[in-house]
């Protein structure tokens, strides 16, 4: 027997088809480790299977893992000079393989190769073997994917994971622009698109998220609340003159404010020098705390104290990496963290501007002393301003690669909820 559609009811079917496959959302969990502070996400990879572990970097190219010792996987294709696979992932030069006295993965003759970075050493090579092979990505709530030729970066240069925390062999990368980061590459399956959320735990022991797709991003609070809601969004900033970093996410901050009042600040190191590429913004998730250019620095630690309550005593750094700590014998606990002075970073507009409280601003180092959790480092030759990931725990980013813009939620925990609790969402 035979069953005639209407042509209406067909395109009717196909347009449901598309909506229900493009709203879906991959899960990656995220780790944040304990002794380096690093963000580690874990995919599985190879045949037969096994989990790696990856940094997570906002600027990355690709996804790379170390080849040089134990790589075996029966569906390792090496990317051949010429190829589909060579020519979309946009490689540096083809060649042969010298590193090594016999060929291996991430070692071969007649094979296309592309600059990997480990942001960690500032740290780049040229000698990434473009290959592909079985990806496994996603957990649940959400969708889990397996992609048969997932393309990537294979490596056999010792250089490229030192400083990665223990058990990291690679880089999860999520550059905006590069046909094989991960979002990109995600979104040429249908049900994904190019935008993705970053939900970073505050806790060592609980995971945060990276949300794949469009939306909505669900989390419980009690309740499934959608955390994508009442987002903040400004674009996202070119940097087409910075060496090796066009990948990396650019936001322009216009100025800081302390406790309502403006950072007395030079205000050309807020933008990018069109000629070389440095000052401006930039957003990472390699780096553990803001890092501020020393002048910057100088004027955001004055101001801080000068908006600290009276009754706080200035303090001997205990930790070295800090510029400004302080007891909190006599600081507040709020829903937010210790009641200290809000920071807000304006960007494109006075009304637009990221609020930093305290959970995100300072951070306990023993019991009785807690430090202004920024970094005044000579950034002469880099952004004036790297936001780093204790900035940006407890928080929502949405990076929207199709509008170039980025969205900002501010403090889950105004919402009394947290990145951590995805897993008890039950989607529906």
């Amino acid at each position: 027997m035979t069953f005639k559609f209407p042509l209406s009811l067909l395109i009717l079917f196909l347009l449901l088809n598309i909506f229900l496959c493009s709203s879906e959302v991959l899960y990656l969990p995220v780790t944040k480790d304990a002794s380096t502070l690093q963000y580690i996400t874990e995919v599985s990879q190879r045949t037969p299977l096994i989990p790696i572990k990856l940094l997570v970097h906002l600027g990355g190219r690709s996804l790379w893992v170390d080849c040089d010792k134990g790589f075996k996987s029966s569906t390792y294709k090496p990317g051949v000079c010429n190829s589909t696979q060579c020519t979309y992932s946009n490689p540096n030069y083809c060649g042969d393989c010298i590193l090594k006295p016999k060929l291996q993965p991430g070692c071969n003759n007649n094979s296309c190769y592309i600059w990997g970075e480990n942001p960690l050493i500032d740290w780049f090579d040229d000698s990434a073997e473009i290959a592909d092979d079985v990806l496994v990505i996603g957990s649940t709530p959400g969708v889990r994917v397996t992609w048969p030729r997932f393309i990537f970066a294979c490596f056999v240069s010792p250089n490229m994971v030192r400083l990665l925390a223990n058990g990291v062999t690679g880089i999860a990368g999520f550059g905006r622009e590069s046909p094989i980061s991960i979002p990109n590459q995600l979104a040429l399956d249908p049900r994904f698109t190019k935008k993705f959320g970053i939900c970073l735990s505050s806790s060592t022991t609980s995971r945060g998220v990276i949300f794949i797709g469009s939306g909505p991003y669900y989390i419980y609070n009690p309740k499934k609340i959608d955390i994508s809601n009442n987002i903040l969004y400004t674009k996202l900033i070119a940097n087409k003159n910075a060496f090796l970093v066009t990948q990396e996410y650019y936001i322009q901050v216009s100025s800081i404010r302390i406790a309502g009042q403006d950072v007395p600040l030079n205000k050309t190191l807020l933008s990018i020098n069109k000629k070389n590429g440095v000052a401006g913004t930039r957003i990472s998730t390699a780096t553990p705390f803001t890092i501020l250019h020393t002048t910057i620095y100088d004027a955001f630690k004055t101001a801080f104290i000068k908006a600290l309550p009276k009754n706080v005593t200035i303090v001997e750094p205990p930790m070295k990496q800090f510029g400004l700590c302080f007891s909190s014998k006599n600081i507040k606990s709020t829903n937010v963290g210790p009641d200290v002075p809000v920071i807000d970073f304006v960007l494109h507009k006075p009304s637009a501007f990221w609020r930093i409280y305290g959970t995100n601003s300072v951070v306990q180092v023993n019991k009785d002393v807690m430090c202004l959790a920024f970094v005044g480092r000579d950034q002469t030759w880099e952004p004036s301003i790297v936001i780093g990931g204790h900035q940006m725990e407890e928080n929502l980013l949405v990076f929207d690669l199709v509008r170039r813009n980025i969205g900002f939620s501010s403090s889950l925990k105004l919402q009394q909820a947290s990145c951590s609790k995805y897993d008890n969402t039950i989607l529906g």
